[in-house]
């Protein structure tokens, strides 16, 4: 299975979200330039992690996007299914005519669910209590 662009790109924009919010709408443009992601890119995502009830938005002065749950409850692998789809290394139903004689199609799935295991695993708030012990220990010593 590999992330695509449009996956890597929503977690760090989520974990972007979360570390700069404070629980206040962050407009786009910020997410954009912090993170080097095209805002027209970044709008697409966003549409998508609020179908998904990952994020919510803010109209007017002052608007802009919020998480929709805490840190806590929000996991990698659900930003990965909002935006890429199912967890899946293979694809078989519909795709195959063997998929209903095909001997390695439990392989398949059990990589699936390990794969979407782990990534349920990961939450936001780990990610960010991650990358600030990483800011931390690149900070010189007063």
């Amino acid at each position: 299975m590999r992330v695509s662009t449009r996956g890597r790109y929503a977690v760090r924009a989520v974990l972007d979200l979360a570390m700069n919010g404070s629980g206040e709408p962050v407009r786009l443009a910020e997410i954009s330039e912090r993170e080097d992601i095209s805002l027209y890119y970044l709008e697409q995502l966003f549409n998508k992690l609020k179908r998904g009830g990952i994020v919510k938005s803010r109209q007017g002065a002052g608007g802009g996007y919020t998480l929709a749950r805490s840190t806590r409850e929000i996991t990698v692998g659900d930003i990965i299914r909002c935006v890429e789809g199912p967890v899946a290394p293979v694809r078989c139903e519909g795709r195959c005519s063997r998929v209903d004689n095909c001997t390695t199609t439990g392989l398949w799935k059990q990589l699936g669910d390990k794969i979407e295991n782990f990534l349920d695993s990961i939450t936001i708030k780990e990610l960010c209590e991650d990358a600030e012990r990483r800011v931390k220990s690149e900070c010189p010593a007063s």
